[in-house]
C-alpha cells in the first residue's frame, strides 16, 4: 500500500539526491569533457552518466522495491514496464543542449509516478542556485540559498508570457504564436520553462516537438501542485507509462485556464 504521509519526507530526501546528482555534473561542467553522440542523434556527456549513477544509487537506497526508468539508465521493456505501479522517472541531465553551450539552463529531473500520475518532482537547476520541488497535495516550492518558498501560477493579465526553448524553434510553434496575438518571450532551456509557469514568471509553454516523459514527469509534479495545467494538446492530463513508446505527445502547461490556449492550433 501506497503511504501518502510519507511523501514529505520522502520528497526532502529526493532534493538531497538531486543536488548532489547536480555537484557532479558540476564537477564536469567546470572542466574538460567529450561530447558523444547517441544511437538517437542526441548529444551526451560524462555528466548525464555522473548523475545517473548517483541518482540511481540514491534512490536504490532509498525505495529499493521501486525501479528506476532512467533516460541514461538500462531500457525496460513494455511488458515489464506495465506491470509497474510506482516508479522512478529520472532524467538526470535535462538540457544537455544548454550543458554543451555553457548557459547553465540544465537541471536534474525526478519524478515519482505512481498508476501513471506523477505524485512527487524534484527540478534541480545547479548553475541557476534552484530546485523545484513538489509533491501531490502538498503545494510547490522553489528551494534557493534564503530558503523554501511556496510557489504558484499568475492570472493573465495583458499580453500572454511565452516561454520557449533557446534550442527548439519550429514553423508550427511560430505559427501557432502567430495565431495567439500579442504576446512576449521568456527564453528557458531544459524543464525549467514549465518551472516559469509554476512560479508564475510565464503564462505558457507550448511544446509542439518532440519530447520524452523523463523530460516531464517531475515537472509535471511541480506545476500541477502550483495550481497550474500540464496537458496534450488534446486538453487531456499528461499520463505516463501507458505505451510502449516513452515519446511524450505535444503538450501545453499553463497557469491559468480562463483562456482557451488549445484554441489557436491549426
Amino acid at each position: 500500500m501506497f503511504d501518502w504521509d510519507a511523501l514529505p519526507s520522502l520528497q526532502k530526501q529526493v532534493e538531497a539526491i538531486a543536488e548532489r546528482a547536480g555537484q557532479a555534473i558540476l564537477n564536469v561542467y567546470h572542466g574538460d569533457y567529450e561530447v558523444e553522440q547517441k544511437a538517437d542523434k542526441t548529444p551526451v556527456t560524462e555528466a548525464d552518466w555522473a548523475a545517473n549513477d548517483v541518482i540511481e544509487q540514491g534512490l536504490r537506497q532509498l525505495e529499493p522495491q521501486w525501479p528506476i526508468l532512467s533516460e541514461e539508465g538500462e531500457a525496460a521493456a513494455f511488458e515489464q514496464r506495465q506491470q509497474w505501479q510506482t516508479y522512478w522517472l529520472v532524467d538526470p541531465l535535462d538540457g544537455t543542449k544548454e550543458f554543451i553551450k555553457g548557459n547553465g539552463e540544465f537541471s536534474v529531473n525526478i519524478a515519482l509516478i505512481h498508476y501513471h500520475q506523477p505524485v512527487l518532482g524534484v527540478v534541480h537547476a545547479p548553475v541557476l542556485g534552484a530546485t523545484y520541488s513538489a509533491s501531490k497535495d502538498n503545494g510547490a516550492e522553489k528551494i534557493t540559498q534564503s530558503g523554501r518558498a511556496p510557489i504558484s501560477t499568475a492570472a493573465v493579465g495583458g499580453a500572454a508570457r511565452i516561454a520557449a526553448s533557446r534550442s527548439h524553434r519550429s514553423d508550427r510553434l511560430l505559427s501557432y504564436l502567430n495565431r495567439l496575438g500579442e504576446h512576449s518571450m521568456v527564453h528557458m532551456g531544459s524543464s525549467l520553462k514549465s518551472c516559469l509557469v509554476a512560479e508564475g514568471k510565464a503564462d505558457l509553454y507550448p511544446r509542439l516537438g518532440k519530447t520524452s516523459e523523463w523530460d516531464t514527469g517531475a515537472c509535471q509534479c511541480v506545476v500541477e501542485e502550483a495550481g497550474g495545467f500540464f496537458v496534450t494538446s488534446e486538453g487531456e492530463r499528461m499520463t505516463y507509462n501507458r505505451k510502449s513508446s516513452l515519446l511524450n505527445p505535444e503538450f501545453f502547461v499553463f497557469g491559468d485556464d480562463s483562456r482557451d490556449w488549445l484554441a489557436y492550433l491549426d
